[in-house]
């Protein structure tokens, strides 16, 4: 799964491709990002296309958090304490879901239609490659882009406004928005190095257009793996970012 990108590109070419409003601020010219931060996406809000930053990570599932707060509980009880089992639950941290497979489980299709779409602007995003793993060592990553340009490009995604949880303990409860994006069956080029799955890739003005606002009959089409043709993997001097952290993939 996909839990590193990189956005090396500026605002207006973002605001050129996705005609909307820029609410970013300061855009800096080369970030990385990785799940649970902050990130650039543009979205659909109140009828209004906009460019904002949201904290990547979807609500997991109930049945993931119920799972994890009943692990929790039983470790407690083992201990000889008492549980309070719905407070346990509500209070238990959710790290969140960085990529969507399954758009057809309930948890996720009521996040499908066009006011919780939303794009994700990136110039490269790796995966961890195995087979470059040193004995004792962490597992280096492999980057994808279009070309050794690197030009911009968008993950297709989905958000939501205003979520009730707990992302840390020592963030305690707290509201905010979130987002991530679709995975799908890997292509040619990143099956070798991931054969599970790639992040959905829109690579064209129309795609992006299509995504943002047609119904999800029509625009769930682009949720397939990009053409072999269109995307590369990155020589490895151009290999230099750390390694991506370990976030559940959905596949609900």
């Amino acid at each position: 799964m996909c839990n590193l990108y990189n956005v090396t590109t500026n605002q207006e070419a973002i605001r050129a491709i996705t005609k909307a409003l820029d609410r970013l601020g300061n855009l800096q010219p080369s970030l990385d990002i990785y799940p649970d931060q902050m990130a650039p996406i543009v979205r659909n809000i109140d009828g209004i296309r906009e460019m904002t930053w949201v904290r990547w990570g979807m609500p997991s599932s109930q049945q993931a958090l119920y799972q994890a707060a009943t692990r929790r509980a039983d470790k407690l009880r083992a201990k000889g304490k008492n549980v309070d089992f719905q407070e346990l639950l509500k209070m238990e941290p959710d790290g969140g879901t960085t990529n969507i497979r399954n758009t057809t489980s309930k948890h996720w299709m009521r996040w499908t239609g066009i006011e919780n779409r939303c794009v994700v602007p990136f110039t490269r995003f790796a995966e961890p490659d195995p087979s470059s793993k040193v004995e004792g060592g962490r597992t280096p990553n492999a980057w994808f882009a279009r070309d050794e340009r690197e030009p911009l490009m968008f993950f297709a995604g989905l958000w939501v406004r205003d979520w009730e949880c707990v992302r840390k303990v020592k963030e305690g409860l707290i509201r905010c928005d979130l987002f991530a994006f679709l995975t799908t069956e890997p292509n040619a080029v990143v099956a070798p190095i991931h054969p599970k799955a790639m992040p959905v890739i829109l690579s064209n003005e129309v795609e992006v257009e299509r995504w943002l606002s047609a119904p999800w009959e029509e625009a769930k089409g682009l949720q397939r793996p990009l053409s072999d043709s269109d995307l590369i993997l990155l020589p490895p001097r151009k290999v230099e970012r750390g390694a991506a952290s370990t976030v559940q993939e959905s596949l609900l």
